[in-house]
C-alpha cells in the first residue's frame, strides 16, 4: 500500500517532534520515582488528555481483526519495555551516553525491516550504519573508565533501542490498515497495563509521591509523548518506519545541549567523538537509504 500525501512539509512536524522528545531525557532525570511508574502515569496522563478527541475512534474496535489486538497488545509491551529500559538507563549513565546509543534506532529498523518487510537498502546507507555502530562502541569504551554503572546505563540504552524498533515495525505494519489516533490510544494503554502488571509484581508503589513528581508525569505526558511519540505515529501514515527515525539526529544533540544547561551534564571526549561518529553515520545512512519494497508486502500475505 503506498504512503499517503502528507497535507504539509514533513519537516515541519519532525522537527516539532525532535524538540519535544528531547526533553525526555530531561524530565526523567527530574524525578527519583521509579521509571516503571514515571512510564505508567506518562503513558495514562497522554490517554486522558487523548479520550476527549477520540469520540469517533471507537468504531474502528468493531473492525480490528483478533490477530491485529494480538500485534496492538505486542506494540504496547514493547513500547512499555522500551521506556522501561530507557528510562532506567537514564538513572545510570548521562543523558547524552543513552540518547546518543538511542540514536542507534533506525539501525535496527532497517534490520527488521529487511526480514519483515523484505526491504533493501544501499552500500553507502549499510556504510554509514558501520560507522554509527563504531561511535556507539567508542562512547561505551569511554564510559567502562568512568564506571561499571555508566556501562550497565549503555546497555539499557541499547536494550531500550531494540525494544522501540520492534514497536515501531509493528506499528509500521498496523498503520496500513488501522487509523493513527486509534492506533496510539490502544498501544498506549496497552503499555500502561503491562506497567501496572510489573509494579504490581514488583511491589512498587504507584501512589504516595510528591507534587514535584506528579509535574513532571504530566510534563512527561505532554511534551514528548503527545508532541513526540503521537506526532510521529500520525507521521507513519505519510513516511516509512525508517525515515521517522530521522528524529534520533536531533534528538541526542537536543538533549545533550538542555543537559548541560539543565543538569549540568558535561560532554567526555569519547561522548563527544563517538556522537560525532553515530550522527555522521546515521547521517549517511538516511541520505543514502533508498528501502525498496516487493510488489507482494510479506506483512500482507503472512503476518508479522
Amino acid at each position: 500500500m503506498d504512503k499517503q500525501k502528507c497535507p504539509f512539509p514533513v519537516f515541519i512536524p519532525l522537527i516539532v517532534g525532535i524538540v519535544a522528545v528531547s526533553f525526555s531525557s530531561i524530565f526523567v532525570k527530574f524525578s527519583d520515582a521509579p521509571v516503571s511508574v514515571q512510564g505508567m502515569y506518562r503513558l495514562l496522563f497522554t490517554v486522558l488528555f487523548m479520550l476527549p478527541f477520540a469520540g469517533k475512534q471507537f468504531k474502528h474496535s468493531k473492525q480490528v481483526t483478533p490477530r491485529q489486538w494480538l500485534l496492538l497488545f505486542l506494540s504496547g509491551m514493547f513500547l512499555a519495555l522500551h521506556f522501561l529500559l530507557w528510562m532506567g538507563s537514564l538513572k545510570l549513565t548521562t543523558v547524552a551516553s543513552s540518547t546518543i546509543i538511542l540514536a542507534l534506532q533506525p539501525v535496527f529498523v532497517l534490520i527488521g525491516a529487511f526480514f519483515l518487510f523484505k526491504e533493501r537498502t544501499t552500500a553507502a546507507s549499510l556504510a554509514g550504519m558501520g560507522v554509527a555502530i563504531c561511535g556507539a562502541v567508542l562512547i561505551g569504551w569511554g564510559d567502562v573508565g568512568i564506571s561499571p554503572e555508566n556501562l550497565l546505563g549503555d546497555v539499557l540504552s541499547l536494550l531500550g533501542t531494540l525494544a522501540v524498533a520492534v514497536h515501531m515495525l509493528i506499528g509500521q505494519h498496523l498503520l496500513r490498515r488501522i487509523p493513527s489516533y486509534f492506533y496510539s490510544l490502544s498501544v498506549f494503554v496497552s503499555a500502561i497495563a503491562v506497567f501496572a502488571l510489573y509494579n504490581l509484581g514488583a511491589g512498587i508503589a504507584m501512589a504516595g509521591y510528591s507534587k514535584h513528581d506528579w509535574t513532571v508525569f504530566f510534563l512527561l505526558a505532554i511534551v514528548p509523548t503527545v508532541f513526540g511519540h503521537v506526532l510521529f505515529n500520525w507521521l507513519m501514515k505519510y513516511v516509512s518506519a525508517t525515515t521517522i527515525s530521522v528524529n534520533i539526529l536531533g534528538e541526542p544533540v537536543g538533549a545533550s545541549i538542555l543537559a548541560y544547561f539543565m543538569l549540568n551534564e558535561h560532554i567526555s571526549a569519547f561522548q563527544a567523538a563517538g556522537g560525532f561518529l553515530v550522527c555522521t553515520g546515521l547521517y549517511l545512512f538516511l541520505r543514502t537509504n533508498r528501502p525498496s519494497h516487493p510488489v507482494n508486502d510479506p506483512a500482507v500475505s503472512h503476518g508479522v
